[in-house]
């Protein structure tokens, strides 16, 4: 058992590492467009299934409650929580609009979607995708090697394993980093002693 945790653990740590190494210009560039996002007055829409839904709850708490210094909230809505619209667009239409329908309701043109697959093909992302570029919003997939997804989106993260676990350890890892390095950039003398 000993052995098999510290497989996991180096299997995860490489993972990362190799992902950082060939994704730090791009995680940068990801940053900084979130950024003027922000700074401009819109939005961060974020969504998945599953562990990566958790994990949009997760990245948007840290927006818009605090991340690791005090500041002014940050606008950022998980589209995973509001059980009533969830379950009426599933029943109602298709859990594939599930997505898709609040962002039309609640995009708007220079906001920013965030899709989250560990496959890159799940169909509710790509449909939400497809309807967030068709009314101007900019879009970002966090995913696994990429799928359907990676063909998408005007930018890609792509973890590469076939491991659901280690692409969600990478994928949550990339999001903390995003939003120190908004903050970095959104509120710089924050840091100036840190």
């Amino acid at each position: 058992m000993k052995d098999i945790i510290e497989n996991i653990l180096e299997e995860s740590i490489e993972l990362k590492r190799k992902f950082i190494k060939n994704n730090a210009d791009l995680i940068i560039n990801g940053a900084y467009k979130i950024s003027d996002c922000l700074i401009s007055g819109h939005k961060i829409l974020i969504f998945g299934n599953g562990g990566s839904a958790a994990d949009a709850q997760h990245i948007a708490a840290e927006f818009v409650n605090r991340f690791r210094i005090e500041r002014p909230p940050l606008a950022a809505l998980a589209l995973t929580t509001d059980t009533s619209i969830l379950t009426s667009i599933g029943n109602d239409y298709s859990f594939d609009d599930i997505f898709s329908k609040q962002i039309l309701a609640l995009g708007k043109q220079y906001d920013i979607a965030i899709g989250i697959s560990t496959s890159g093909n799940s169909k509710n992302i790509i449909k939400a995708i497809d309807v967030a570029k068709e009314i101007g919003i900019y879009t970002i997939v966090f995913t696994g090697r990429g799928g359907k997804l990676a063909s998408l989106a005007d930018m890609v993260f792509p973890v590469e394993s076939d491991i659901t676990a280690r692409i969600q350890e990478v994928h949550i890892t990339l999001g903390h980093i995003i939003c120190e390095l908004v903050d970095r950039n959104l509120f710089p003398e924050q840091f100036l002693n840190k």
